[in-house]
């Protein structure tokens, strides 16, 4: 049985969504960007490691971008895709949409790069294509 409804991903696409409870948010009741950044990381890791299926580390992030904050309430949907891949190393754009729930209305919020890079059993750089 499948689920007509479930989002078509490829091994270079992820969709993760999240929601932004009171717990998340600083003291203008907006996603706490650490938040962001965390939700993020995870996304651009899982789709790393869906392309690599290899042990996956974050080197580093590049140019993220806050263009919007994200309410308390609001849907979060992270889509991450691999935009490039090295010898060993993998970058991952993310885009963080963000929806209000009541009336669907949807705006990019954040977007930023991830480098990721694939280890081997040693924990050395591997190749990161299969």
């Amino acid at each position: 049985m499948t689920d007509e409804s479930a989002e078509v991903q490829t091994d270079t696409d992820f969709t993760l969504t999240e929601i932004v409870f009171p717990s998340l948010v600083n003291h203008y009741g907006t996603l706490h960007g650490g938040y962001a950044l965390q939700w993020m990381d995870k996304a651009a890791w899982i789709c790393a490691t869906r392309y690599a299926r290899k042990t996956i580390v974050t080197i580093a992030s590049d140019r993220v971008e806050f263009t919007r904050p994200v309410p308390q309430g609001a849907i979060v949907m992270l889509k991450a895709h691999v935009a490039r891949v090295g010898r060993t190393s993998l970058t991952v754009s993310v885009e963080m949409h963000a929806e209000e729930p009541l009336t669907g209305d949807r705006f990019l919020a954040t977007r930023g790069q991830f480098v990721m890079v694939a280890l081997d059993d040693n924990g050395r750089p591997t190749p990161a294509k299969r």
